[in-house]
């Protein structure tokens, strides 16, 4: 039977309660699951054109909540680096993957309420999702959020509460709200179920790759949901014997807001000690986490995979940005991070995510 667990402490809760965190510690639940049984190449021809394929791994079937989110183009960038385009989803962001998850599970459990925090692509998944599934919902975000993600969210017809302050402060706002009885946390840090949505990004990739995966994965972390589902999915092929060797996870952050790469390049399992000050301003607003929840998670994730940590400037994600945009690709400056981590500077073979339309922010200049 699929449950949460809470990884610090063992603490066990039934995923059909409200509960969106551990009762002892407060921590985000993992999911004890199973996969249903082994995958193949040849038992996905003629499945269903998105991430739903993969059935077999999924902690959710049959869903009514779909968008069609999933199987996003993988195209070559140089001889050693090829970008997979998750910013042709339906809400123009990876953040699909999980947020249909979520949505599908809340439609199933039927709260008087969704409530969800975001800098904004989340936001605009979960809201999405939830007009999808008939459910009202109210998303939090910080003050300074573009207004292409919150006209987006109202678009929805997700209700706005905009917090004054930095992102902490929406989640805290968001938090205090999920503690309210009858509501559903469509939480992508604390919910265990988005992971298991974003480590379909994998399965795509050794899809088309032909049943490999590539040498290293470069992957954005701010809350760390691409690189924990990524971690996820590379542990389930290995287990079922699908591929040889799990891929290196390059993890990839701004200089301005690194909190974890600071405590990986410290030998450190947890963040570091800091002062509990507002993030620096970045032009990667996504990934603008100064104390992600599962920071322990991911490290011991990039860690384990023989990875590690790289960040960038602000005058380097300008510089990828554009670089992309001449080459075809117009994504938002988050989403050019491991472009500006990685470019064409490696004789690895790599997949980078092009993870947020370029029409969620504008053009860094």
């Amino acid at each position: 039977m699929t449950t949460y667990l809470c990884p610090r402490d063992g603490t066990h809760a039934d995923t059909t309660a409200l509960t969106w965190c551990c009762t002892v510690c407060r921590g985000p639940w993992d999911l004890d699951f199973e996969p249903a049984g082994p995958l193949s190449l040849n038992s996905l021809a003629g499945r269903v054109h998105s991430l739903w394929r993969y059935e077999e791994v999924l902690p959710l079937a049959s869903p009514t909540t779909s968008l069609g989110e999933g199987r996003t183009p993988l195209v070559p960038l140089t001889g050693t680096v090829s970008a997979k385009l998750d910013y042709l989803m339906p809400t123009l962001s990876f953040k699909d993957r999980g947020a249909v998850m979520l949505a599908e599970l809340a439609r199933r459990l039927a709260p008087e309420r969704v409530v969800a925090d975001s800098s904004g692509n989340a936001g605009t998944s979960v809201a999405a999702y939830c007009a999808r599934a008939s459910l009202p919902c109210t998303v939090y975000v910080p003050e300074g959020t573009s207004p292409e993600k919150t006209e987006q969210i109202r678009a929805h017809g997700a209700r706005l509460e905009v917090v004054p302050g930095d992102r902490e402060a929406a989640a805290r706002a968001a938090r205090a709200a999920a503690d309210t009885p009858g509501t559903f946390y469509a939480s992508h840090v604390f919910n265990p179920y988005f992971l298991h949505g974003t480590k379909t990004y994998v399965y795509e990739l050794w899809e088309d790759l032909g049943g490999r995966l590539p040498q290293a994965l470069a992957v954005p972390v701010g809350n760390g949901t691409l690189l924990l589902g990524a971690a996820l999915a590379t542990a389930e092929l290995h287990a079922l014997g699908l591929i040889g060797e799990r891929p290196a996870l390059i993890a990839v952050q701004a200089e301005a807001v690194s909190p974890l790469a600071a405590a990986f390049h410290a030998g450190a399992d947890d963040l570091l000690d800091a002062p509990d000050t507002p993030a620096t301003p970045t032009l990667a607003e996504g990934i603008a986490i100064p104390r992600p929840p599962r920071a322990r998670a991911v490290l011991a994730a990039v860690r384990a995979s023989g990875g590690t940590f790289l960040t960038v400037t602000e005058d380097q994600l300008r510089a990828a940005q554009l670089d992309l945009a001449a080459r075809g690709f117009y994504v938002e400056t988050t989403g050019a991070a491991c472009w500006a981590a990685v470019g064409d500077r490696t004789d690895r073979e790599i997949v980078v995510p092009l993870c947020g339309a370029g029409l969620k922010t504008g053009l860094a200049l």
